[in-house]
Parts: structure tokens; C-alpha cells; sequence
């Protein structure tokens, strides 16, 4: 955090927020506040290792004056000198000692005062996001406005407990939060919902590959140009990307999934619709990990070889539910995760992974999970600041902040940008996928098992004719509107969650 009156300037130091890097407002990674409180802790450790090192010097000295006690006769003068020479060496380690040591509580007492500080402001945020009072006066205490994103984010963490309690789900899953004394997490609301008499087909069911197609080609491994495949991929439905790069000699590795798909396949059937989403923020992407297990080895991906995955919205909450799924780090090398427009705050990474999380100040659907994405060493989240024009109605999905386009944008403003953080991130990300160039790029296409046969409700591929097959059926969908479907020959329609 910069100081708005440095040291030895003769005032007193007063903190204040680093600027925004042109329409990037960066948090975390080597430049984070977290990070440089880890930093002062572990100078504090280190003087405390130093204390302890002088404190046994201090008693060396202290037992080789008392050795020389008894030659102190055989030369009274000399004796005596190195007698009073030894005690002074130890009394000089003493008072050095008691100065390191009370340096270190400083450092630790600073630390603790930074991080109350910025507790404290993140609570008077809070107050201020929730009370209807302040919104008018808030500007006048110099705090930030509200944004599209904020307020989804804030609103979710409460709506959750909400929905609980109208759904009356069990009491159990009521008291669990996502924070402690906090409101039931989105996570758990969406497995209570998805348990619920006549939403089976919100439930995980098996995701396996139906098919793939490999090719050449010339490949952009920047993040902008990462993105731009999840924006392809994402324009068939179902697909997911696995490439193969040459990094440095060796093999290296991107797997790249899309956001929301609603229409074009059998109901429920596409792994990327809203049992999708389901899945990813209820259930930790378990089915749809497998899949991508198994795409990865088809496409011939070994232990040890470096991965990267990349998401867009929906596809980034199955991205980063890579980085903590054990049975999947324990077959794959995965180092980086890059998401755009994706609710990934409740997702921790293991250790060693590092992360990249581009948002919209006006997208809602990175709050949409309740949860700021947190400020580690490791993890870094870039908002995106910069005006945004409103599409046509017929191209306005969630909104222009969730735009795929503004986020590439984004992620070229990240490229060109010097800031110490995203520079780590750049070159974490390099670490992985090289300099790009020619690659082989596979395409699977993933389904997901359709729902079992039940009474009224049939599976979309079981023999014999369809509720919807008769004449007059179709006739009611077609003047209601709101049941209808892609026919064959009409481009499905996406809609990123």
C-alpha cells in the first residue's frame, strides 16, 4: 500500500489505495496487500530466528567467562581482563538481543494494526453496501460506488440464506455458511435446491465423450488469445479444446472450456447448460473432471507434463474446480488457471497453482457466488473499469459487461500492462504453454446421460412418441414462445453463465 506522506518527510504516514493501472484495478499476487503482510510476518520469523541465534551466542560468551573463573590466580591481571572482556562481549550480544527482539514485536505489532485496519475497512464497506442509509452520503467519506458486481456479490451472500429458509431446506443445511457466522453459501443453497422433489435434472449425472476431431494449427497462448478459443469452442455446443504445445522441448498442455449453452442438444444432455452450473457451484465438477480426465489422456497428455486450463464464465467455475480436485492434480500437472466473467470466489486452489480472474465492474456474474475471489501470492484478479457501450436487445445475453469481447480486450490491457503482479502472472502462464505457435488441437464432444425414463417425463431418446409430438402440442409452444426449442438448421442459442 502506498503512503501518501513517506517517511522522513516530517508528517505523519497516511496509507492510501495504489492506483488503477489505466482500466485494470488489480488485487493479489506479489503486489497484494496479503502478500506483503506474509512478507512483514516473515521478516518478523526471520528476526525472531536471529533473536534465538544471539541469545545462544550470548550464553557461549556467558560460559566462557565463568571457565576462566579459576585460571583467574595463575595471572591476576590478565585474568581478570579476560574475565571482564568476556562478560562485556556478553552484555554487548545481551543488548542487541533485547533491540532485535524488540524490533520483532514492532514488525509484529505493525502487522497486526495493518490487518485490523483493513478489517475495519472492510467492514465499514460492508455497512455501507447493506444500509440504504449511507447510499447517498457514502461518496461524501470518499469511499468507491457501488458497481453492478458488487452488489450482485453482496446480494447473493444474503439471498442464499433467503432462498433457504423459502425453500424450507433442512435446518442443517440452513446454519452451514459460507463464512463463519455468515448465511448459508451459495454452494450449499444449490445442492439443497438440486435435491429437491422434481429437480433431478440439476443432479450430476455422467459426462462421457461422444466424439473428437484433430487438427493443426498456428495457436495465440496469450490470455487474450485463450479467451478468443473459449469464444470458438464455446460456438458448438458441448465441445471442449485440448492443445498440444511444444514449451521449450517439451510437451505442454491447455485445455479450454466454454460458458453456458441452453439450446441445440437433447434437454439436459449438454455437460455446459444449467445443470452445469449446477454442477460446478454444487457439486465441485466432479462429472465433467472425469471427462476432461479422459479427454486429456486420449489426447495424450502423461504425469508431469505442465497444464493449463482456461474458462469463460461457467466454463472458468469447471476450470478452477480442476485446481482443487486431488484425483485429477494427482494425474496431471496443472499450474495455471485463467477465467473470464466466472463466479470462482468459494474455489481454493492447492498450492503451487497459480491463477488469473478477470472481472467487469459491471458484470454480475462474477458475484453471482457471494464470494470476492481472495488476495493470495498466488491469485490474482484484475476488474476491468472501462465504459461499456449497450449491445442491440437481440445481443444483450447477461449484459455487456459479461461480453466475451470485453474481456479479451481486457486481457490485452493485461498484457501491456507493467504492473509487478500480472507481470508474475504473465510469466507464471509463459511458464506453461512457451510462446505458442503451431499445436495439435483436439476437439471432444462431451455429453452428459440423459434423465432415466420416468412417469410423464421420458428420456429425450427413449423409443416410441414424445409429449410434445403431437400437432396440437406444437401449436401451443409455438404461440407461447417459451418452451420453444432450436429445430434443426437454426444456431443455438448462448447464453454464458
Amino acid at each position: 500500500m502506498a503512503e501518501s506522506a513517506p517517511a522522513g518527510s516530517g508528517a505523519a504516514p497516511r496509507p492510501s489505495a495504489p492506483a488503477d493501472d489505466g482500466m485494470l484495478r488489480i488485487r493479489g499476487g506479489l503486489g497484494g496487500l496479503t502478500f506483503q503482510f506474509e512478507e512483514v510476518l516473515a521478516g518478523a520469523a526471520a528476526l525472531d530466528g536471529l533473536v534465538r541465534q544471539l541469545a545462544a551466542v550470548e550464553a557461549e560468551a556467558d560460559a566462557v567467562r565463568t571457565d576462566l573463573f579459576p585460571f583467574q590466580a595463575d595471572s591476576y591481571t590478565s585474568g581478570s581482563n579476560a574475565i571482564i572482556a568476556a562478560g562485556e562481549g556478553s552484555r554487548a550480544l545481551g543488548r542487541v538481543r533485547e533491540e532485535l527482539g524488540k524490533l520483532c514485536s514492532e514488525v509484529r505489532a505493525s502487522h497486526r494494526e495493518y490487518e485490523f485496519t483493513e478489517t475495519r475497512n472492510s467492514l465499514l464497506l460492508r455497512i455501507g453496501r447493506f444500509g440504504p442509509g449511507y447510499g447517498p452520503l457514502w461518496g461524501l467519506f470518499g469511499m468507491p460506488a457501488m458497481t453492478t458486481r458488487d452488489v450482485v456479490e453482496d446480494e447473493a451472500a444474503l439471498a442464499s440464506g433467503r432462498l433457504a429458509l423459502l425453500l424450507g431446506l433442512p435446518a442443517g443445511l440452513v446454519r452451514g455458511t459460507a463464512t463463519p457466522g455468515g448465511p448459508p453459501g451459495v454452494r450449499e443453497v444449490v445442492r439443497g435446491v438440486a435435491a429437491a422433489t422434481g429437480r433431478a435434472g440439476l443432479l450430476p449425472r455422467p459426462v462421457r465423450i461422444t466424439g473428437a476431431e484433430t487438427r493443426q494449427e498456428q495457436v495465440d497462448v496469450s490470455p487474450a488469445g485463450l479467451l478468443s478459443r473459449a469464444g470458438a469452442v464455446g460456438g458448438t455446443n458441448g465441445q471442449i479444446e485440448v492443445l498440444r504445445l511444444d514449451a521449450g522441448g517439451r510437451p505442454a498442455w491447455v485445455v479450454v472450456i466454454p460458458g453456458t449453452q441452453l439450446d441445440g442438444l437433447p434437454a439436459g444432455t449438454n455437460p455446459f447448460d444449467a445443470g452445469g452450473i449446477a454442477e460446478g457451484l454444487g457439486y465441485g465438477s466432479a462429472e465433467t473432471t472425469a471427462a476432461i480426465r479422459q479427454a486429456l489422456r486420449a489426447a495424450g497428455a502423461e504425469a508431469g507434463q505442465p497444464l493449463a486450463a482456461v474458462g469463460y464464465s461457467q466454463g472458468g467455475i469447471h476450470a478452477m474446480n480442476l485446481s482443487q480436485d486431488r484425483d485429477f492434480l494427482a494425474e496431471f500437472d496443472l499450474k495455471f488457471v485463467l477465467t473470464a466473467g466466472s463466479p470462482v470466489g468459494g474455489i481454493t486452489p492447492e498450492p503451487g497453482i497459480s491463477s488469473l480472474h478477470l472481472e467487469h465492474e459491471q458484470d454480475w456474474v462474477p458475484g453471482a457466488d457471494g464470494l470476492a475471489s481472495p488476495d493470495t501470492k498466488e491469485r490474482v484478479t484484475v476488474t476491468l473499469t472501462n465504459a461499456l457501450e449497450v449491445p442491440p436487445l437481440a445481443d444483450f445475453g447477461l449484459g455487456p459487461g459479461h461480453q466475451l469481447g470485453n474481456y479479451a480486450a481486457g486481457a490485452d490491457a493485461v498484457a501491456a500492462s507493467r504492473d509487478l503482479s500480472l507481470r508474475t502472472s504473465a510469466a507464471a502462464l509463459a511458464a506453461v504453454v512457451g510462446s505458442g505457435g503451431a499445436a495439435t488441437i483436439t476437439r471432444f464432444s462431451l455429453r452428459r446421460e440423459a434423465l432415466p425414463a420416468q412417469p410423464g417425463n421420458p428420456r429425450a431418446d427413449a423409443p416410441g412418441p414424445k409429449p410434445d409430438s403431437k400437432p396440437e402440442r406444437k401449436r401451443e409452444r409455438k404461440r407461447d414462445g417459451s418452451l420453444g426449442g432450436n429445430t434443426a438448421g437454426t444456431p443455438p442459442r448462448k447464453a454464458p453463465v
